[in-house]
């Protein structure tokens, strides 16, 4: 293609794991765009402002995009890299997510002091994260565990699992990998047994609506097995509506060409089950996939959890 400008602005989170991600996309490009100059610019955004609460207890959507999107509003960046776990549903007038590159490992990785599987630890055991997600999971599973609010970065997660805070900690397997840290990661559970986010492991690229140079850019970063799953797990999070007070989660994935997907909503306080669900279906139900099972799991009793959530 003719470049028509010789450089662009990305605008990323300032942490470790984002700016590998919008490093990733700058270079892509310049693989693509030899004579294309990209630059990246940091941006705090609240949730980054704000570390010593649970996102839960902080509320509101966009905690992690917000400040980023504006600034590509106002022509200040060209494009944004986003994990997409972090991009609600409603894009603000005028912005569109253009290109959803090719997923990492979307598993939640368990990363035990001992080298102890789940199932192993102790009685009572201490296990640290911040998601609520997780935690409705993690207590189907292991009801005895306390588990403690852990925020920060990987490394940062890392350090205070190993300055003996926290017996065990999840994170998000995808994280692990690209932040190299595999070899730390004692467990990775399976999507059914643990759903993940909503987006998990797949990066994000949100452009201006009517920028055509940047749009036509990244349309080779698009990976289109990727996009048709997100597509199945947002339209599954756009029916339920729910944001980081929900403990919410579906996953999407192509096995022989056939697309399936599997969501829960469950319980903060823990005094009702998970609800779980699945559809399978055509790669072009992907959206249909996602709202028929969002509308089951409302009908099976998550209507009440957001209404009481809410209330």
């Amino acid at each position: 293609m003719t470049v028509k400008r010789n450089k662009i602005v990305i605008g990323s989170r300032g942490s470790k794991l984002a700016m590998w991600q919008a490093n990733w996309v700058k270079d892509k490009l310049q693989t693509l765009y030899p004579e294309l100059k990209v630059e990246i610019e940091k941006i705090k955004t609240t949730g980054d402002k704000i570390l010593d609460a649970p996102l839960a207890k902080i509320g509101g959507k966009g905690l992690f995009v917000k400040e980023i999107e504006e600034a590509l509003l106002s022509k200040r960046v060209d494009l944004a890299v986003h994990s997409m776990k972090d991009v609600p549903t409603e894009i603000p007038e005028g912005l569109q997510i253009s290109a959803i590159c090719e997923r990492e490992d979307p598993r939640d990785a368990f990363i035990s002091k001992d080298g102890v599987l789940l199932n192993e630890l102790p009685q009572e055991a201490v296990l640290g994260t911040s998601s609520l997600r997780r935690t409705v999971q993690l207590k189907a599973l292991r009801n005895d565990l306390v588990i403690k609010p852990l925020r920060g970065n990987v490394d940062t997660r890392i350090r205070k699992l190993k300055d003996g805070e926290f017996q065990a900690i999840v994170l998000a397997m995808a994280g692990v990998k690209r932040m190299g840290v595999e070899n730390l990661v004692t467990q990775a559970f399976s999507e059914d047994l643990m759903i993940p986010a909503i987006g998990q492991g797949a990066i994000g690229i949100e452009t201006r609506v009517d920028d055509d140079f940047v749009n036509e850019l990244i349309k080779p970063l698009n990976h289109e097995e990727t996009a048709i799953c997100i597509l199945a797990e947002r339209a599954f999070l756009s029916v339920m509506g729910g944001g980081c007070q929900v403990p919410l989660a579906c996953h999407a994935r192509i096995v022989n060409n056939s697309l399936k997907i599997v969501g829960m909503i469950g319980d903060p306080e823990g005094k009702m089950p998970v609800i779980k669900g699945f559809r399978e279906g055509s790669l072009s139900q992907a959206q249909s996939l996602g709202v028929e099972l969002a509308n089951e799991l409302l009908h099976r009793g998550g209507k009440e959890i957001l209404e009481k959530v809410y209330k």
